[in-house]
């Protein structure tokens, strides 16, 4: 992968988390304001950490060649 495409797959994979960790403050914030008392809330919270760990490595996995990233 080239610098461009490292680039832009960065570009893409931080927009992706940023995403996600709104979606994670949200249903933190739920599963609070029901005394975590949601199964299913913290089913949700537990598969979009997973998605959060998953790009984290992806995102440091793109300059394991110190690239300009």
């Amino acid at each position: 992968m080239n610098d461009d495409e490292k680039g832009k797959r960065f570009l893409e994979l931080i927009d992706e988390q940023n995403n996600l960790q709104w979606s994670i403050i949200a249903k933190l914030s739920s599963l609070v304001n029901m005394k975590w008392n949601s199964d299913e809330l913290q089913q949700e919270l537990e598969t979009l950490t997973k998605k959060h760990s998953t790009i984290t490595k992806e995102l440091n996995s793109l300059d394991e060649n110190n690239s300009i990233l």
